[in-house]
């Protein structure tokens, strides 16, 4: 029984290894392949589903629409499902636009965004994370292949890891998970449709077309940049910074708006950052181009100002010295100089941060704490 061991042994290896030569199942290494050729070859997709972030005391939920066309077009529409806000971020010959549909709302900025910092809900950041992670772990589940990588392309430093699970038969993504160094999930896109190859008209990525087009019934958002200035088309352009704007110059032959008096949206006080408290209750200040806002001020461990403000029609305006920031429901426009000033737009109401040294983690931290109340 002994002799004949070695030849049962061996016999067995070699079933193992006809079969993995016949397909039975795919290794790491020749996914990666794959995915590299899929990135290198792919002219357009569609994809939608559901973003839902962790970070708040409630989870908040986001249909995520995504266009892509060959070589750098794209079009992300964001919608809150709870409140019905939408948000086109679009990426054209022209530059990258937040478009506000509903108040005739679009900022302008020059950058190369997504290449220069990670979106979960788009293809090129899940397979350039799968490519760049060396340690990457791999396991074939019935229907789809799961990677864990590092979450090393994204400006949030609470993101450790995600988790990335692609259809055996077209590598589409299903889900992503993004978790912290305690395994915590921190954000998760759940794809209920991927179409590669799809064809679009000629306008899906113009800003006039996407900006005239606002989904029915819905408010929309924005984002309120500092340092915008006048765009080249010759419409009304108003400086993101409320402290210092310049009062429209009448052009379009409207009068002023009455001033309207709004209540604070105080964030939850769990959410700040560890060691800062309110210095004061929430106050009124005149804002530089006649409208009233609310400002709060915060300080301990870090030092900030909020101002908020409601949103009003703006034209499109162009951004200088600004860089976009991720703040998951929304992208926010980040002017850094001897202080930080972060200025986005949502549901209707315009808010600025302000702060010498508090980091940009804790900067989106405060911005979705803002949002978790703003409905409230």
């Amino acid at each position: 029984m002994l002799r004949k061991l070695p030849w049962i042994a061996a016999a067995l290896v070699l079933v193992a290894t006809l079969l993995s030569g016949c397909g039975a199942g795919k290794n790491a290494d020749s996914v990666v392949k794959d995915l590299t050729k899929l990135s290198d070859k792919m002219d357009s997709y569609q994809g939608s589903g559901v973003m839902t972030l962790h970070t708040g005391q409630q989870p908040q939920a986001y249909k995520v629409e995504v266009w892509y066309q060959k070589p750098n077009y794209y079009r992300v529409a964001l919608t809150s499902a709870s409140r019905d806000v939408t948000q086109i971020v679009l990426r054209n010959d022209d530059g990258v636009f937040v478009l506000t549909p509903s108040l005739n709302k679009s900022y302008r900025f020059q950058s190369d965004w997504p290449d220069n910092q990670g979106q979960v809900y788009l293809l090129q950041t899940l397979l350039h994370s799968i490519a760049v992670d060396n340690s990457r772990q791999f396991a074939a589940e019935k229907d789809s292949y799961v990677f864990n990588v590092m979450a090393g392309n994204y400006q949030n430093g609470s993101f450790a890891r995600q988790k990335i699970w692609l259809d055996k038969s077209d590598y589409s993504p299903q889900l992503v998970e993004v978790t912290d160094t305690n395994s915590n999930v921190l954000v998760d896109v759940k794809f209920d449709s991927f179409e590669f190859g799809k064809k679009f008209d000629k306008s899906a990525f113009d800003m006039q077309q996407n900006l005239a087009t606002p989904k029915d019934g819905a408010s929309t958002t924005g984002a309120l940049p500092d340092g915008a200035s006048p765009d080249a088309s010759g419409k009304d352009g108003t400086s993101a910074d409320p402290a210092t704007a310049d009062p429209a110059d009448g052009t379009d032959g409207k009068t002023a708006e009455p001033v309207v008096e709004m209540a604070a949206i105080e964030p939850d006080p769990l959410m700040l950052p560890q060691g800062v408290t309110q210095v004061e209750a929430p106050f009124d200040v005149q804002l530089g181009d006649g409208e009233q806002g609310v400002m709060l001020r915060y300080s301990g461990t870090y030092d900030f100002s909020i101002i908020e403000s409601q949103s009003k029609d703006r034209a499109v305006s162009t951004l200088a010295q600004t860089k976009a920031l991720d703040l998951g429901f929304t992208v926010g426009f980040l002017t850094e100089d001897d202080t930080q000033s972060l200025s986005w737009t949502y549901d209707g109401v315009d808010y600025r941060l302000t702060t010498v040294d508090l980091p940009h983690e804790e900067m989106v931290r405060v911005a979705q704490a803002l949002v978790d109340q703003s409905g409230k």
